[in-house]
């Protein structure tokens, strides 16, 4: 809608990662030259982590879509919960190779490295990304460390790239993974953007669409965008996204601060609607200043085990009621579809009945993408609670 009110020939703020729009921040910068002195040493793992929607999977996107093919060949991984086994066969997939039992890991493995080798052989280096690492098996990650270790007399075959949220920069350090990680030869850690690069990154991705100064950004709106988004790019987008359609629905040839106020207002209340605690909610608050940050801050052993609890009912809680209110749209859907296989009238007003069909199919999608996201912030939540008791047996045992 907004696009076309201002005359951009695209969305510019979507979510989802796309290399034409790359941002190179300070972070980016600095991780590209880690993967720059990685990919030159054609070995081993690289590793990217950062926070949800810092820019990973975009950074990967741009690095995909700027190499060189006659010298680098690439292959994608985004993984779920996946064992050693499926890892096998997802990555032969990930090159396009399908070995003939297309169940067989030894099979995967075999059709794999005779492909890694007539790459090697044609002068091209082969890399795996593997997005959302974290969610890896020990015994997957063990799988990628034995992929890495085949080669072409002494030239390795397969080089690794990992990207991953925080937590897996803890499990790359765990006792099982030691081998692993002795093979890191690369890792950078995704920050937020700088507060000043907010506008020249919104700007940067308006100009992509054509942009020529309208909407203008009034004074301020920047800095205080920068400070409800925390410059993280994901939440900048979402920011945005809703505030150009805000000015679109207003017909506004200026975007203010009233109206950005009102954009983080309504996502806050999203969010109390969603029922969601503070671990989303913390998107749209302004970080703490550097002091407070410095006396705020507190390792996991320090964290109030009650409050931690608390959190874990209020999520479990919210994502039960997201689930019973998901079930009471599906049974409304069925209700409002059987009346279509009656016959008994000649010429029934099927208007309604479609229109009904799809608010409710609108809904359960919407509430299945509200049920994703709480599961995410169940999990972030119990995974306070197991460092909590970790360090609190840490600090047992020291005593």
């Amino acid at each position: 809608m907004y696009d076309q009110f201002y005359g951009f020939s695209g969305r510019p703020f979507q979510l989802a990662p796309d290399p034409e729009f790359y941002f190179e921040s300070l972070t980016h910068r600095k991780a590209l030259s880690y993967l720059g002195y990685g990919l030159a040493q054609g070995e081993g793992f690289i590793v990217i982590t950062g926070e949800v929607g810092a820019g990973k999977s975009t950074l990967a996107a741009h690095l995909v879509a700027s190499i060189d093919r006659q010298r680098l060949t690439v292959g994608q991984i985004v993984t779920s919960r996946l064992d050693g086994d499926e890892l096998a066969r997802l990555a032969a997939q990930a090159f396009g190779v399908v070995p003939q039992a297309a169940h067989d890991k030894a099979a995967a493995l075999g059709a794999l490295e005779m492909f890694l080798q007539d790459e090697a052989r044609a002068g091209r280096r082969s890399l795996l990304i593997v997005d959302e690492a974290q969610n890896l098996s020990v015994a997957a990650l063990e799988e990628l460390r034995m992929l890495s270790n085949f080669q072409l007399g002494a030239h390795p075959l397969l080089q690794i790239l990992l990207l991953g949220q925080p937590e897996f920069r803890t499990i790359l350090s765990s006792p099982g993974l030691e081998q692993l990680h002795q093979r890191v030869i690369a890792t950078h850690h995704l920050d937020a953007m700088e507060a000043d690069e907010v506008g020249p990154y919104v700007e940067h991705r308006l100009k992509h669409v054509g942009w020529r100064g309208r909407p203008a950004f009034a004074a301020g709106v920047y800095a205080r965008l920068a400070e409800a988004s925390g410059c993280v790019p994901r939440r900048v987008n979402q920011l945005v996204n809703r505030l150009l359609l805000l000015g679109a629905v207003e017909k506004a040839d200026t975007i203010d601060l009233d109206m950005l106020d009102e954009v983080i207002a309504d996502l806050a209340g999203d969010a109390d609607d969603d029922a969601v605690a503070a671990p989303r909610s913390v998107d749209f608050v302004a970080p703490p200043a550097a002091s407070e940050a410095q006396e705020t801050h507190e390792e996991p052993a320090a964290a109030d085990h009650d409050g931690i609890m608390d959190r874990l009912m209020r999520e479990l809680a919210a994502r039960d009621e997201q689930i019973t209110e998901l079930q009471q749209a599906v049974m409304e859907l069925a209700e409002m579809r059987a009346p279509a296989a009656v016959v008994s009238a000649p010429e029934p007003d099927l208007e309604p009945l479609l229109s009904a069909i799809v608010d409710l199919t609108r809904r359960i999608d919407a509430l299945e993408v509200r049920t994703g996201d709480q599961n995410e912030a169940i999990r972030h939540v119990l995974t306070m609670l197991i460092e909590w008791l970790e360090a609190e047996n840490a600090s047992a045992r020291a005593a």
